[in-house]
């Protein structure tokens, strides 16, 4: 989906009161568009979660993702931690 898409989608679902995060492969755009919570991961396009059968860093992801959800001042664009 649109990076674009995705950032006011977000917009439009957090006025109704719902927290939402989002994962970034695109840092410069997503700065750009400043959406509530937003997770930059460097992996390549088309792997949000990282590449196939790397379950231990796929699980980081979505883990670090929904903390942001805690977050309530906004926006956030969090860079991935990684222990490796």
């Amino acid at each position: 989906m649109c990076v674009q898409t995705v950032g006011l989608v977000q917009a439009e679902i957090e006025l109704r009161g719902i927290p939402t995060a989002s994962i970034s492969l695109l840092k410069e755009v997503t700065s750009i568009l400043r959406p509530p919570r937003s997770l930059f991961v460097p992996f390549p396009m088309g792997y949000p979660l990282g590449l196939p059968n790397d379950p231990e860093i796929q699980l980081s992801v979505i883990r670090q993702a929904l903390t942001l959800l805690s977050k309530n001042e906004t926006p956030i664009l969090a860079d991935l931690e990684t222990s490796r």
